[in-house]
């Protein structure tokens, strides 16, 4: 989901500009950037995601003007690299978005928003939940945080951008309703089947590239 077009009154734009820069200082400033440095395979999977995602990120099916539906993917990134780099990953992917014209410049912020850092910062406080649960299942990772993560932080974007859209007057509440809320959850199940399978994989395949996983909490 993004806004193709500058739906937003100017103090909507300028109030989510400033909580934009606010998580993103906070996201730059969590990362190790000593390890991403160092690490050819941190660097391999951060630069990976952003031009994986931001090619995913070309097909979206239209329901009205700032009602555009996507995969995001983010809740695995989120996983991979931890909710700092993942923002990053993502704000990078947007990048490529705007490069191709499927988004305004405008709007980067409030996409960047809604699109990376409301399904990052989501998606890291449910594996934090599933961490202080303390499972001893693998499968509680693979569901919590990956299906059922993922399946949340969308939800939750979609929230956000409704509110967004509804406060700006560009929607009344019964439209938003009729045109995209109550297909939220429909939106929810691939999102989370897509995440999870890409979290099952790398959990058997390749466990050390999802950084928030502890493998000896499984054994």
């Amino acid at each position: 989901m993004g806004m193709t077009e500058n739906l937003l009154s100017t103090s909507q734009w300028v109030i989510t500009l400033l909580i934009f820069l606010v998580i993103l200082v906070r996201a730059v400033r969590s990362i190790d950037w000593q390890a991403v440095r160092t690490d050819n395979a941190l660097q391999h999977s951060l630069f990976g995601a952003a031009v994986v995602l931001g090619f995913v990120w070309q097909l979206r099916a239209g329901i009205s003007a700032g009602l555009a539906i996507h995969i995001f993917g983010i809740t695995v990134i989120t996983l991979m690299l931890g909710w700092a780099l993942a923002v990053l990953a993502g704000l990078l992917a947007l990048v490529i978005t705007v490069i191709t014209g499927r988004e305004p410049l405008i709007m980067f912020a409030a996409n960047g928003l809604i699109t990376v850092m409301v399904p990052a910062i989501v998606s890291h406080g449910i594996m934090l939940w599933e961490r202080r649960r303390d499972f001893r299942n693998f499968f509680a990772y693979i569901f919590f945080c990956g299906f059922f993560g993922a399946g949340i932080s969308v939800a939750a974007a979609g929230v956000v951008m409704c509110l967004m859209l509804w406060t700006s007057g560009v929607y009344t509440f019964d439209q938003l309703v009729h045109e995209y809320i109550r297909y939220l959850p429909l939106f929810m199940i691939p999102e989370g089947f897509v995440n999870g399978a890409f979290v099952t994989g790398l959990m058997v395949f390749h466990p050390d590239r999802l950084t928030t996983l502890n493998q000896r909490r499984y054994q």
